[in-house]
């Protein structure tokens, strides 16, 4: 009866964090999302976020991974896990003409894991697969221009794994892609008319990713694991369209173009990702990941009155390592500690201008008194900027906030 009852409120929670991430999250302010489907996401929770982001080969029974489905089996068969993570951002911006500072946050994911049997388990959740969020203007010939964009692609999963035999675990998880993305160009003239052409894309889409690992102990202490993941590339289905108001005489006269079916005219390329990680005691934990997706074969439609987005191939090299100094001394030793470092070639290009993005890492797993519970608290630094040519060079400061519940739900108190 109480799995039932934590599912249901499962169900609520994550349908009450719906509305919140269908807006997108307020913390990417970056005239960079304007381009193709926004600023990607990489499934990372808040602990992996401290680690640079890797997750392909992570095995942790207390830790939620849904960068590789395939980990879910590795929980304790009594456990029931929830991760709730909130961002923070503070990004300052230097172009030509000037320099800039925004702030902004909110939640990022909300995930739970569940064992089904011994050697199977469930997850499900809420992530963001990308988002988009700017504001900016520049002066024109006899007036002025403003740009907008707000909003985001989500996925709602659940995903399965299994462990056909020791060591050895698959899994797959199923997506509902589903959000809108709206890119808005307002223009003023010297005498005040203004005209707004709008872009917006509705996706309603599914997916899927399927992971695989395999661990091998050398001895008591000594582990290794190695993971991989794929996903498809597929047809984005949805709808895109454009809208022209011509605000004359504060009355809105609203013009729809370019409206229709996104199915053969948009797509999204398959994700190769693999990862290699050595554990000694269960103290001591490093991976490095490598992320590959030929984002030049996907197909992303023009709309009227809006740039072409030319997408090239994107690669992600990463490398985390968590320690904790004593898994049964005093408080201090108990902590986790977190860093790592990454770096990207994105998938966003302008004019000839590919986006570049590295970041350090650093965080801390604070265990509850008395509960496997854990508040993890990380620290991101991360430039964002374009090659060979700097046109806007980005400096990023992230907080995040996660709270990993870690509970016994299954355990079955004996009577004496």
């Amino acid at each position: 009866m109480k799995i039932v009852k934590t599912v249901l409120a499962a169900i609520l929670a994550i349908a009450f964090a719906l509305p919140a991430m269908a807006q997108g999250s307020t913390s990417t302010m970056t005239p960079y999302s304007k381009y193709g489907y926004g600023i990607l996401g990489d499934n990372a929770t808040g602990t992996q976020r401290a680690m640079g982001g890797v997750g392909y080969a992570m095995q942790n029974g207390r830790q939620i991974n849904a960068k590789n489905p395939a980990s879910y089996v590795a929980m304790d068969s009594l456990t029931f896990l929830w991760d709730i993570g909130l961002d923070l951002t503070t990004v300052w911006a230097k172009e030509p003409g000037g320099s800039s500072k925004s702030t902004g946050g909110g939640l990022d994911y909300i995930t739970m894991q569940f064992p089904i049997t011994k050697y199977l388990a469930g997850s499900a959740g809420l992530m963001p697969y990308t988002s988009v969020g700017y504001s900016f203007g520049s002066d024109i010939t006899y007036g002025a221009e403003a740009r907008t964009g707000t909003g985001g692609i989500n996925q709602l999963y659940l995903g399965l794994s299994g462990q056909p035999f020791k060591g050895f675990s698959v899994g797959a998880n199923v997506y509902y892609l589903f959000g809108n993305l709206v890119n808005d160009i307002y223009v003023t003239t010297d005498a005040s008319d203004v005209t707004l052409f709008e872009r917006v894309m509705q996706v309603r889409d599914w997916n899927a990713t399927f992971g695989m690992q395999y661990n091998l102990k050398f001895n008591k202490k000594h582990q290794a694991t190695v993971g991989a993941v794929f996903t498809p590339g597929k047809s984005v289905h949805g709808t895109t369209f454009g809208v022209y108001y011509d605000v004359v005489n504060d009355e809105n006269l609203p013009d729809t173009v370019g409206y229709g079916k996104m199915k053969n005219g948009y797509s999204i390329p398959e994700t190769y990702g693999a990862g290699i990680s050595y554990t000694y005691d269960n103290r001591f934990n490093f991976e490095l990941d490598y992320t590959y997706q030929p984002w030049s074969k996907a197909k992303f439609g023009k709309i009227e009155n809006f740039e072409d987005s030319r997408l090239v191939d994107r690669w992600k090299l990463g490398f985390g390592t968590q320690i904790v100094p004593s898994l049964r001394g005093g408080y201090l030793g108990r902590i986790n500690y977190r860093f790592g470092a990454y770096y990207s070639h994105d998938y966003i290009t302008i004019d000839t201008n590919n986006m570049r993005e590295w970041g350090l890492t650093l965080g801390f797993g604070l265990p509850a008194p008395g509960s496997k519970t854990v508040f993890n608290i990380g620290f991101e630094y991360k430039r964002r900027y374009t090659a060979p040519v700097k046109l806007v060079t980005e400096d990023y400061f992230n907080l995040t906030l996660s709270v990993n519940f870690n509970e016994m739900w299954f355990w079955k108190n004996k009577i004496n």
